[in-house]
C-alpha cells in the first residue's frame, strides 16, 4: 500500500533532503567521499592478511585468517556501539562524532605508516581493524541519530536512499580500486588514500550545527543502557527489524570467501576480489538511483521481509555459481579456475543481493528513526549499528569456518536457504508485516 501523494513521485532518486538541509548535504557529501577510502582499506586489509598467511598455511587457513579480521573486532564493536549510543544521547552529538572520527583517522594513519615501512603483521592488522571498527561504530551511530534533527520525518526514507547512493558509490569504486592498487603498487597506497579521503568526514562533522541532547538526559552507564534495552523490549517492530537483519547478515555475507574464490575457484586474484565486492555495491547503487517512490511505501515491515527474502535467493544463486564451477573443474567440463564468464555470473548474483540489502536498509533505518523518540535514539542507533557491523562479523566466522573444509560454495548455498526460511517465520510470528508508516509504532 502506498502513502497519499505517491502518484506524484518519480522513480528516480529524491534529492529533496540535500536542498532542504545544507547541514545534511555537507554530512552526506563528506561521508560519501570518506567512505571510498574506508572501502579501500577494508578490501586491502583482507588481501594483506591473506598474502601474509597463505605462503605458509595454504588458501583455506588464509581464508580463515581473513575471517578473524572481523571476528576479533566483534566484541569491541558491540561495546563501542552500546557505549557510543549512550554518549550520543547524553552529550552534543557533533562533539561525539568529531572525537570518534579523529580516533578512526589516527588508526588509519598508523596503518599506512606500518605498511610503508614494511612492518605490518597479522597482529597489527587485527588490532588496527578493531580500533577503526569501534570508532566507526560510534561515528555512524551518532551521525544517524542526528539525522532526524536535520530533516523532517517525511524525508527520512529519501535520506536513507541518498545514504545508499553514497555507500554504493564508495563500495563500487573502493573495492575495484583496491584490487587494482594492490596488484599494481601494493597495500600502502590504499591505506594512504583512505587517510587523505577521511578528511571529508572531519570537515562534514565540524560544519554540523550544535546538537545537544533533548528531553531527559541519562548519564552513560548501566542504568542508561538498561533504559535503552527496556525501550527495545517494549518496541516489537524495531526489535523485529533488528532480528531479521541479524539473520541476513549472519548467513548471507560471503565476502571472506572472495580471496580464495579469486585464487582457486574463479581465478583473477585481487581483481576478482574487487569485482565481486563492487558488484554488491553496484546493485545497492542502482536500487538507490531508482528509489524515488520509497517515501510512498506504507507497509514498510512487509517491504523489509520481501527485500531480505530476495537477498537470500541471490545468496543461493552465488553459491550455485561456485558449486557449478567447482564440479565443472573436478569433472574436467570447465577449466580450473573457471574464468571471467563465471566471475561475471557470480557478480550478477551479488549485485542482486546488494540491491535487495539496500532496499531493506532504507526501510529498517526509517522505521527506527520514526518509531523511536529522540531521547533514546542514540542508544537504539548504537544497538542498530552493532547489528549491522556485528552480524557480518559473525557471518565472517560462519563462512570462514565452513571454508576451511575447502568447499567454498557451501556457506552461501546453505546460508541463503536459511535466510529465506527464518525471515519468513519471524515476520509471520511477530506481526512485523503489519507495520504502517502512516501510523508508526515502535
Amino acid at each position: 500500500m502506498e502513502q497519499q501523494g505517491a502518484r506524484g513521485r518519480g522513480a528516480l532518486l529524491d534529492l529533496t533532503p540535500l536542498t532542504q538541509s545544507p547541514a545534511f548535504a555537507r554530512l552526506w557529501a563528506g561521508r560519501s567521499v570518506a567512505s571510498i577510502g574506508s572501502q579501500l582499506t577494508l578490501v586491502a586489509v583482507g588481501l594483506n592478511v591473506f598474502a601474509l598467511v597463505r605462503p605458509e598455511s595454504g588458501a583455506g587457513a588464509a581464508t580463515f585468517a581473513v575471517a578473524l579480521t572481523g571476528v576479533f573486532a566483534l566484541v569491541p564493536t558491540i561495546l563501542a556501539g552500546l557505549y557510543g549510543g549512550m554518549l550520543a544521547d547524553a552529550f552534543d552529538r557533533r562533539t561525539v562524532a568529531l572525537v570518534s572520527a579523529l580516533v578512526s583517522w589516527a588508526a588509519t594513519i598508523v596503518l599506512a605508516v606500518l605498511s610503508w615501512t614494511g612492518t605490518e603483521t597479522t597482529a597489527s592488522l587485527y588490532v588496527l581493524t578493531v580500533v577503526t571498527a569501534c570508532a566507526a561504530t560510534v561515528l555512524v551511530a551518532t551521525e544517524t541519530a542526528a539525522t532526524p534533527r536535520l530533516l523532517p520525518a517525511r524525508l527520512l526514507p529519501a535520506a536513507s536512499a541518498l545514504n545508499g547512493v553514497g555507500i554504493g558509490l564508495a563500495v563500487t569504486a573502493g573495492p575495484g580500486l583496491a584490487g587494482v592498487l594492490v596488484a599494481a603498487v601494493g597495500f600502502a597506497w590504499c591505506y594512504t588514500i583512505d587517510a587523505v579521503l577521511f578528511v571529508g568526514t572531519l570537515v562534514a562533522v565540524l560544519t554540523l550545527p550544535p546538537l545537544p541532547p533533548e528531553g531527559r538526559v541519562e548519564r552513560p552507564g548501566l542504568a542508561s543502557l538498561r533504559s535503552g534495552l527496556a525501550f527495545l523490549r517494549s518496541a516489537p517492530n524495531v526489535r523485529a527489524s533488528f532480528v531479521v537483519d541479524i539473520v541476513a547478515m549472519t548467513f548471507g555475507q560471503p565476502r571472506v570467501l572472495y580471496p580464495a574464490v579469486g585464487a582457486v575457484t574463479l581465478g583473477g586474484g585481487p581483481i576478482t576480489v574487487g569485482v565481486l565486492s563492487a558488484a554488491f555495491a553496484i546493485g545497492a547503487l542502482v536500487s538507490s538511483v531508482f528509489s524515488g517512490r520509497v517515501g510512498a511505501v506504507r507497509m514498510q515491515g512487509r517491504a523489509v521481509e520481501r527485500a531480505i527474502q530476495v537477498y537470500g535467493l541471490c545468496t543461493v544463486l552465488f553459491g550455485a555459481v561456485l558449486l557449478v564451477a567447482a564440479v565443472g573443474a573436478a569433472t574436467g567440463a570447465l577449466p580450473s579456475p573457471a574464468g571471467p564468464a563465471w566471475v561475471a555470473l557470480a557478480a550478477v548474483a551479488l549485485a542482486g543481493a546488494g540491491a535487495a540489502d539496500n532496499v531493506s536498509a532504507i526501510f529498517r533505518s526509517t522505521i527506527l528513526q520514526t518509531a523511536a523518540p529522540d531521547s533514546v535514539r542514540g542508544r537504539l542507533q548504537g544497538i542498530f549499528i552493532v547489528v549491522v557491523t556485528g552480524g557480518p562479523r559473525v557471518g565472517d566466522l560462519y563462512a570462514g569456518a565452513l571454508a576451511v573444509t575447502g568447499v567454498l560454495f557451501l556457506p552461501p548455498l546453505v546460508g541463503g536457504v536459511l535466510i529465506i526460511a527464518l525471515v519468513t517465520l519471524i515476520a509471520a510470528r511477530s506481526g512485523f508485516r503489519r507495520y504502517d508508516a502512516l501510523r508508526p509504532t515502535s
